[in-house]
């Protein structure tokens, strides 16, 4: 959960400002005494503002830290794992390996496909084969990198289903 207060107390900040400026158009009269006056509520909104950001960011962190305490809490952690004798520490090495496992099984099978050595028929094995490298892409690489990849694997889908027609 991301908590994103700062706009709209920043957007507070600077509605507030801007009334003290109008207010300080009115109140002073020489350009000297208004042009001094404004500098100092530039000031003030500056110093505002990174306090909402320290303040922002200070409470994200405290909210993150507390969640990933809760998770290890309720879940556990892979310490908690060794306190089985033998298969505590196969299920570690189990749980470590699993990423490169994964990882290096579809940069294989992906090779096999794309160098033709291995031939998918078009439907089910066709489906299945992107369905599984997005699968591991994204748990890999995480949900950004499979956002920026769908245009483009969309795209190539599209050009190819318009080329075979």
């Amino acid at each position: 959960m991301n908590i994103d207060y700062t706009k709209t107390i920043i957007d507070g900040i600077v509605g507030i400002a801007d009334s003290f400026s109008d207010a300080i158009d009115k109140i002073f009269t020489s350009d000297e005494e208004r042009l001094q006056a404004k500098n100092e509520l530039e000031k003030i909104q500056a110093q505002a503002r990174l306090e909402a950001y320290r303040l922002t960011e200070e409470l994200n962190l405290k909210y993150t830290h507390e969640l990933n305490e809760r998770i290890a809490e309720l879940e556990g952690t892979a310490k908690d794992l060794l306190a089985l004798p033998i298969i505590g520490r196969v299920m570690v090495f189990l749980r470590g390996s699993q990423r490169p496992t994964w990882g290096f099984g579809v940069l294989y099978f992906d090779f096999m496909i794309f160098s033709e050595q291995w031939q998918l028929m078009e439907g089910t094995q066709e489906s299945a084969f992107w369905i599984i490298n997005f699968l591991v892409l994204g748990f890999l690489f995480g949900e950004r990198a499979v956002k920026n990849i769908l245009p483009l694997v969309t795209q190539f889908l599209s050009t190819r289903a318009v080329v075979e027609q």
